[in-house]
């Protein structure tokens, strides 16, 4: 494992901090007027779930710890379970629906997503950065209206509400960013 200087901390980068592995959510330098520089880091135990809010100083060492990622097809959910398999040995794992969070709407029966592992322990999984869903419910279009910075509520087929542009009808299928949830562009 690598070692790393506290201000070098990025998001997505996994520590070993205090015995747990945690992956860095959200992180942010902040130089005070008074004493030294420092990240604000904000962490997810991949764990249990559970959140922390550390500061790291440009001085303190912490472990990066790489993680092999590997790809593997979801199969089905089964009591809040995500199955997946490994497409090259059929070895099936199974990890909590709560991992993907806001995301989940988003697995598609099908879909290659990349599950992270440490050591033999399969710790998290993230999905496409965009992915194809249908309107099922929007505004009708209205002829002559332009895209003016002006956007209308649609629902999705996995029941995701996102802002779509006014010439974006009903039934049409629109490729969606994963990330931040938002319309991307027609499919």
């Amino acid at each position: 494992m690598a070692k790393i200087n506290g201000n070098e901390i990025r998001i997505g980068n996994v520590l070993e901090h205090n015995g747990g592995l945690w992956a860095a959510v959200k992180v942010d330098h902040v130089k005070p007027g008074k004493g030294g520089a420092f990240a604000q880091v904000e962490m997810r135990n991949l764990r249990n779930g559970s959140k922390l809010n550390e500061r790291f100083r440009s001085a303190d060492k912490v472990e990066k710890v790489r993680l092999e990622q590997k790809d593997q097809q979801f199969l089905y959910e089964n009591d809040g379970m995500l199955v997946f398999m490994d497409t090259e040995t059929y070895e099936q794992i199974e990890l909590p629906a709560e991992l993907l969070g806001e995301r989940r709407p988003f697995l598609q029966d099908g879909m290659i997503a990349v599950i992270e592992y440490h050591e033999s322990e399969a710790l998290n999984a993230s999905l496409p950065q965009k992915v194809t869903c249908k309107i099922v419910e929007t505004e009708p279009v209205v002829k002559g209206q332009t895209a003016a910075n002006s956007f209308k509520p649609a629902i999705l087929d996995n029941g995701v509400r996102v802002m779509v542009p006014p010439f974006v009808g009903q039934d049409e299928d629109i490729i969606v960013s994963t990330e931040t949830m938002d319309y991307v562009e027609r499919a």
